[in-house]
């Protein structure tokens, strides 16, 4: 009996935490700022056209799109051709946009590359820019890894990849699982490393 009602309450925890598990991961609250930082990793530009409508918005004053420094896309480097598009999409706010060339294969260590690009800019807050399902994580990482700055996030929605009904999409189940475990490990793991 005992055995049966601890299967149930245990069962029941699984199904509510498993459930929430989508909005869990999911942070949007962009606070005003000096500076806004869009990560690297944005296949569609979602993050950054986001970032441009904070920089216009007055979210900051200066906009560093992460890109990856090591990376040739059809011949060129990464890099040049992210310059390139800055110019040719940014208008009036080309000017307030630079490219942040980052060489870290993880969050933690695009933190790094990010305090690099932000040395001698008079920066003290600064709002970073991720898929809705990296926020939380990313937040906390920047948090941890860059205390002398004060951190905020914004979202971008990428519904090819993910939603918080996980459970309704194959390809949702499957980032909600990966980001809950790489969250997971960063709770119990790597941000107690130096």
């Amino acid at each position: 009996m005992r055995l049966g009602i601890i299967v149930i309450v245990v069962s029941i925890t699984i199904a509510l935490l498993s459930w929430t598990a989508g909005r869990c991961l999911v942070v949007d609250h962009p606070e005003r700022g000096d500076a806004i930082v869009v990560l690297a990793g944005d296949f569609n530009d979602e993050r950054y056209h986001r970032g441009l409508q904070l920089l216009n918005a007055g979210y900051g004053r200066l906009l560093l799109v992460d890109v990856k420094g090591d990376q040739v896309l059809f011949g060129r480097p990464l890099a040049v051709q992210e310059e390139e598009f800055i110019q040719r999409s940014a208008g009036n706010l080309a000017d307030h946009v630079s490219v942040c060339r980052t060489m870290g294969q993880s969050t933690a260590e695009e933190a790094k590359d990010v305090q690099r690009c932000l040395q001698d800019r008079n920066v003290k807050a600064i709002v970073l820019v991720t898929s809705d399902y990296h926020t939380r994580r990313a937040l906390s990482t920047f948090r941890r890894r860059l205390p002398q700055y004060r951190w905020s996030i914004a979202a971008t929605e990428e519904p090819a990849t993910f939603g918080e009904n996980w459970w309704q999409h194959r390809e949702w189940a499957k980032t909600a699982l990966l980001e809950s475990m790489r969250m997971g490990w960063w709770e119990i793991v790597d941000r107690w490393r130096k």
